[in-house]
């Protein structure tokens, strides 16, 4: 008898990875629409739908710094219906930025698949005269708590690579925190002088001439401007503050949930290439393994960076 029933229940598992997914599959993105993690679901959960014959569909619940998403996801049921694209904010970051967080991303959610790298590019208002990193190290240097930096809110990726750079090159700059796009409309109309903004977010704007992009923070040089220098290869070894993206499920969801959308994510990737690198991603992949190592590791870094600046949401 309980051999039978043990046999129904693999019959049964097999039965439910063969189909899954048998409905659609919800997507959250923990910020607003339009963002570079917008962006990049929606690329990528267009070929997923086609693929798996399914609708990815995108649900976008921004608040709290990407926390109100991340949580619904990490609530949600673990059955693979509920998937989420997160970025280094949210699972790096703010474990330490948020000293009251009901959950941990790192064991609450579990990794399925990088998508993408995206470099953050340090940017100035073209009224500035600075067009290396070295012309901007003097500029900062030669006007003391004069340069004002922007970031789309306090412990972002655009906040904390600004406190590093500042703090290496030893220039006393003030950070003037945003929500959303405004730092970008402030830098754009001269009010402030410098910012570090994912690529995609300032591709068209630097293609344009509005801005002028002086190096990348990723440790190797970006595919979608190969002409822009590292910090790192300008005498500032080890620095690397990017951002980066990838899909998270609810703890508990089957393997074979994780799998199937592992290897999709992996074999749409190559047909989206020369988009991303063509608006500023660098397409990554691989394994569930491979992601979850690397998270651990931004965090250990990001915790360090943090802590340093002081900076807390709360």
């Amino acid at each position: 008898m309980l051999a039978a029933i043990a046999a129904g229940w693999g019959l049964s598992a097999t039965v439910q990875a063969q189909s899954y997914p048998s409905k659609p599959v919800r997507v959250v993105v923990a910020f607003t629409a339009g963002g570079t993690t917008d962006i990049l679901a929606r690329a990528v959960t267009q070929r997923l739908s086609e693929k798996l014959k399914q609708p990815f569909v995108i649900d976008n619940k921004p608040g709290g710094g990407g926390n109100i998403g991340t949580e619904f996801v990490v609530r949600a049921p673990p059955d693979g219906y509920t998937l989420i694209v997160n970025s280094v904010g949210p699972m790096a970051v703010n474990q330490t930025l948020y000293k009251n967080l009901s959950y941990d991303p790192l064991t609450d959610l579990v990794p399925v698949v990088q998508i993408a790298d995206v470099p953050n590019v340090l940017v100035v208002n073209p009224e500035m005269p600075a067009k290396t990193l070295e012309e901007f190290i003097a500029y900062a240097k030669a006007h003391p708590g004069k340069l004002s930096y922007g970031s789309t809110g306090v412990g972002t990726s655009s906040h904390l690579s600004s406190f590093m750079l500042s703090k290496r090159i030893g220039a006393d700059t003030l950070h003037i925190p945003y929500k959303g796009a405004n730092a970008l409309t402030d830098l754009l109309a001269g009010r402030l002088q410098f910012m570090f903004a994912t690529i995609p977010s300032v591709i068209s704007q630097i293609q344009a001439g509005r801005l002028r992009a002086i190096a990348v923070s990723s440790v190797k040089r970006s595919r979608s401007m190969p002409d822009v220098p590292t910090i790192a290869e300008k005498g500032f070894p080890g620095f690397a503050a990017g951002s980066w993206f990838g899909f998270f499920a609810p703890r508990g969801t089957p393997a074979t949930a994780i799998a199937l959308l592992n290897r999709s994510v992996n074999d749409t990737l190559p047909s989206l290439e020369a988009q991303m690198v063509r608006e500023g991603a660098d397409p990554v992949g691989g394994t569930p393994e491979q992601f979850g190592r690397f998270t651990h590791e931004e965090y250990e870094k990001w915790k360090l960076i943090v802590r340093e600046s002081g900076a807390t949401a709360e």
